[in-house]
């Protein structure tokens, strides 16, 4: 007989083509460490699949509590918290960013030379507060190794260190040229890093109390933060890095990675750590319109606002990005405030709804929230980097092949 197994209008049979097919392609050839992939609609958890390790070297499997690296998922969290911010009138997204950070008044764009003998010029526009939600700041990151700047980003250590904090990354950016006029391209950058100074100085608080007070309480994510503490360093997953040949190899050893210790820079574009069902129930509260179980942590209005495409004339990401960092092709997908928002479904050639949104990190987690459809997949896994293969598009697949009513 066919099997009938039903959760929320999901085939649980077809729901179990994940396992099979990361432990075929990816697991069992030894391209992954192990993974953990959540499906959950109109509110109900369908499926849980945890499978590999978190931990090659020492032999640990993944289980449900693993901690992981979640890197730029960290990003939606900090526009949420900015966002909380708006809905105080603590600032309005057509501010100039110089409005806060007097030393950036009179940016100027990036022409020629290396760090530190740069060619300059007036920038002829004035960056604001959603162009630093929407990476159009003319801000950038130095991991991407493909400017003149972005070496300069690398030398300074702009994408963190031990000795960063939000204010000195906010004084150190202000001596670095732009690499274009704000608001004329798309970058992925360091903006939402400032997004969380900007939390730090509205909210006159530590970045991480705000967050822990105003998202991470309300909501019961009880592991998710800026670093391990002794009693969850058992459940913290090893980190491995793409090597050539389809393997991979340890980058970031859980016992001494420096996730371990309490650093000064609370980075709001990718330092936070979170387990599967922390991040759900941040991503649930957003598909529910900004609440779970009865805590509201952003206005359904709000919400929307933010899950926009904001690019100009809507345009998709190709048409304005001028550097690629991930697997996923992002035609017929915009930005709104915080994360990708798909525009086109035949032009993006994913599966889909039009409204889906969500954003990844830069050790192959994802997040996906298709409010059509009141879907919510979360993928978590470390392998470093998130162009390593194209399993956000795979996943995609699977689980829409799954929906039956």
């Amino acid at each position: 007989m066919p099997d009938t197994r039903q959760i929320a209008g999901l085939a649980l049979d077809r729901l179990e083509r994940i396992e099979t097919h990361l432990d075929r392609h990816y697991i069992q050839p030894g391209k992954l460490p192990g993974a953990l992939t959540l499906v959950a609609r109109r509110g109900e958890i369908a499926s849980v699949t945890a499978q590999g390790m978190m931990d090659v070297e020492r032999g640990k499997p993944v289980s449900r509590d693993t901690l992981f690296r979640i890197y730029s998922m960290t990003k939606p969290i900090t526009s949420i918290a900015m966002m909380q911010l708006y809905e105080q009138g603590r600032f309005l997204l057509d501010d100039p960013v110089h409005r806060y950070i007097p030393s950036w008044k009179n940016r100027r764009v990036f022409k020629a030379g290396v760090y530190p003998n740069f060619m300059t010029e007036p920038a002829t526009s004035i960056m604001t507060v959603r162009d630093l939600f929407t990476h159009m700041s003319g801000l950038t990151y130095g991991f991407m190794s493909r400017t003149n700047l972005d070496a300069a980003y690398r030398e300074l250590q702009l994408d963190g260190s031990k000795d960063l904090t939000l204010d000195t990354l906010v004084e150190r950016l202000a001596e670095l040229p732009l690499e274009f006029n704000p608001g004329t391209a798309w970058n992925y950058s360091v903006g939402t890093d400032v997004l969380g100074y900007l939390v730090q100085l509205l909210a006159d608080q530590p970045f991480d109390e705000y967050l822990r007070e105003n998202i991470f309480e309300p909501l019961e994510m009880v592991d998710t933060g800026f670093h391990v503490s002794n009693l969850q360093a058992e459940r913290f997953a090893a980190c491995y890095q793409y090597a050539p040949g389809d393997r991979m190899k340890l980058q970031d050893d859980p016992e001494h990675s420096h996730f371990r210790r309490e650093g000064s820079y609370l980075s709001g574009g990718g330092g936070l750590v979170s387990t599967i069902d922390d991040y759900f129930h941040f991503a649930q509260a957003l598909c529910q319109g900004g609440e779970y179980q009865g805590r509201r942590i952003i206005g359904r209005k709000t919400l929307e606002f933010m899950r926009r495409n904001h690019l100009p004339g809507n345009q998709d990401l190709p048409s304005l990005s001028v550097g690629s960092f991930s697997e996923t092709p992002y035609a017929g997908t915009g930005f709104g405030l915080g994360f990708s928002v798909k525009t086109d479904v035949a032009k993006s050639q994913i599966n889909g709804s039009e409204g889906e949104y969500g954003w990844g990190g830069l050790a192959s987690t994802h997040f996906m929230i298709d409010p059509v459809e009141e879907l919510v997949m979360i993928f978590m896994t470390q392998l470093i980097p998130s162009s390593s293969y194209p399993l956000r598009q795979e996943l995609r697949a699977i689980v829409n092949g799954a929906l039956v009513d």
